[in-house]
């Protein structure tokens, strides 16, 4: 092969050599293009989202609104290029990655996507209340960003499992464009939700009310509070469909030219899915749904209580108190669920999976987010003491983050690289070394009976997903009560305190709502 197209960091038998014509002016590298081409329109879109988060009155011809709505629609044009016409070519995807583009994934992003939708009427609607003080860019920007959510939705609903093989280097290129975008709509989302959440917090902070008032402000009519209410509490589903929708680009982007093996488990996984609809597990989905009875009970008294000043400290100690009482028990069914994985000895997956890799590093720098504003409570609570019940349930709360999103990431990554089917050798120590994964016959289940690390695993991942999807509703939908109640906010002050969480935030809410899919799919392959 020629060092010249040769990729390091790839499986050679997943590849094939490039057949694309030689272009002089493109570098050999396969995704060097379009890796420097993503790389600069992330760094521009970023830079310019700050500027306007940070100095809005320097930027007077809405630059970066003009600069998503160039990206979109070169998504758009792209888009409509390969569904229309490429993807139509004879030979263009001679293979499929059958790890990509999950059930349980696609039915989260089409959920989120048609929330996003919604949301979009409601802002048409709340922009046409207030179009006069608005700028031409924000008032044209859900017209793009809506065919551009559809489209980019049906693309990964219909094509996510594509390894396309023609066309590479307009494909990568389309595809990173594409990946820009959902990655600096999402910036730009939270840098707004910052923003708002800021001018909340100081005017409840300040008492001087009457200053600035703004002229862009809701009138008195029904129709524009009920559109204001309406994106406000859609506003989480955009923000994390578009960083699920980014990594699923990430995964066709890097599929791009890869050759797939023939998957023999792929028909046993769509059996296990059928035989775990039929039933078998009692325990776990019983004490999760306790979980979120108990969650959706205590996330609607906190936004009851702690608008009012004598029930504000009760509603804070609610908060840490469920969270204090679930979240040791997490810790332990993750632990168990460790402990069941090294007695079921199974093989691990080899070979190279762009997939995986992912589902891993998500999972990871996602929970980088609360395990950063926890070690920042920790350091605070050293520095300040934890003076009152408050603090010292704060402080327990950040203790006990850190050991539940450790203990689950290590049950959620051990569980994602073992092997669906093959059982590991007992005492042939060599293959393992090796990287041989694959068993004799002999060493597969036969029966079609529950083995009983089969039944726990399931029960366990059962109680978990639905725990990480309280501990994902409850953020996701306004609970922060970091902002105005914590050890973190005493110590560092207001100012950085406030970018830590809202930094840390949406990183942990993107955590819970990506450990769900991936204990899904631990689930369906125990």
């Amino acid at each position: 092969m020629d060092p010249g197209v040769s990729e390091p960091d790839s499986d050679p038998q997943n590849q094939e050599p490039e057949l694309d014509p030689v272009l002089v002016w493109a570098p050999s590298g396969r995704r060097l293009v379009s890796g420097l081409l993503g790389l600069n329109l992330v760094l521009l879109g970023a830079a310019l989202v700050a500027g306007q988060a940070f100095h809005p009155e320097g930027l007077k011809h809405q630059e970066p609104e003009v600069f998503l709505l160039v990206l979109m629609g070169l998504s758009l044009v792209w888009m409509l290029w390969y569904l229309l016409w490429a993807r139509k070519q004879p030979g263009v995807c001679p293979h499929q990655d059958h790890h990509a583009g999950g059930v349980t994934v696609i039915v989260v992003l089409v959920l989120f996507a048609a929330c996003s939708l919604l949301l979009y009427v409601c802002r048409v609607g709340y922009l046409m209340s207030v179009r006069e003080c608005k700028p031409a860019a924000t008032l044209i920007s859900p017209f793009i960003e809506s065919p551009f959510l559809a489209l980019q939705t049906y693309l990964l609903w219909a094509h996510s499992k594509d390894c396309i093989h023609k066309h590479k280097i307009v494909t990568r290129s389309g595809l990173m464009v594409i990946l820009s975008a959902d990655l600096l709509l999402w910036l730009n989302a939270v840098t707004e939700d910052s923003i708002h959440e800021e001018i909340e917090l100081e005017k409840q902070d300040s008492l001087a009310f009457s200053r600035n008032s703004s002229l862009c402000q809701c009138s008195g009519s029904a129709a524009c509070l009920a559109f204001r209410k309406g994106f406000e509490i859609l506003y989480p589903f955009n923000i994390e469909f578009y960083l699920m929708a980014g990594c699923m680009i990430y995964v066709i982007w890097k599929n791009v030219g890869r050759r797939m093996s023939p998957d023999p488990h792929h028909a046993a996984k769509k059996f296990s899915l059928q035989v775990l609809c039929k039933g078998g597990i009692i325990f776990g989905p019983v004490f999760g749904g306790l979980v979120l009875v108990a969650g959706i009970t205590v996330f609607i008294l906190y936004q009851v209580w702690v608008s009012q000043r004598e029930l504000r400290q009760t509603a804070f100690l609610i908060f840490y108190g469920y969270h204090l009482a679930i979240m040791p028990v997490m810790s332990l069914c993750s632990l168990a669920g460790v402990l069941v994985h090294r007695l079921e000895r199974r093989a691990h997956e080899g070979g190279h999976n762009p997939t995986r890799s992912l589902d891993v590093m998500l999972l990871v720098a996602a929970a980088l987010g609360q395990l950063a504003l926890s070690y920042f409570s920790l350091v605070a609570a050293l520095a300040v003491g934890t003076q009152g019940p408050l603090g010292d349930l704060d402080l327990s709360y950040s203790l006990l983050s850190l050991l539940e999103l450790i203990l689950q990431n290590i049950f959620i990554i051990e569980g994602l690289h073992r092997h669906p089917h093959l059982l590991a050798k007992k005492k042939d120590k060599r293959s393992i070394f090796k990287g041989n994964t694959l068993a004799p016959p002999a060493a597969q289940e036969h029966d079609g009976k529950k083995t009983w690390t089969k039944r726990a695993t399931q029960e366990i991942c059962a109680f978990l997903i639905l725990s990480n999807i309280m501990l994902w509703v409850i953020p996701a939908f306004g609970v922060h009560p970091q902002f105005e109640n914590g050890l973190g906010k005493q110590f560092f002050g207001f100012s950085a305190w406030f970018v830590l969480v809202n930094l840390g935030q949406p990183l942990g809410v993107f955590y819970r709502m990506h450990s769900v899919a991936a204990l899904m799919e631990l689930l369906i392959s125990a």
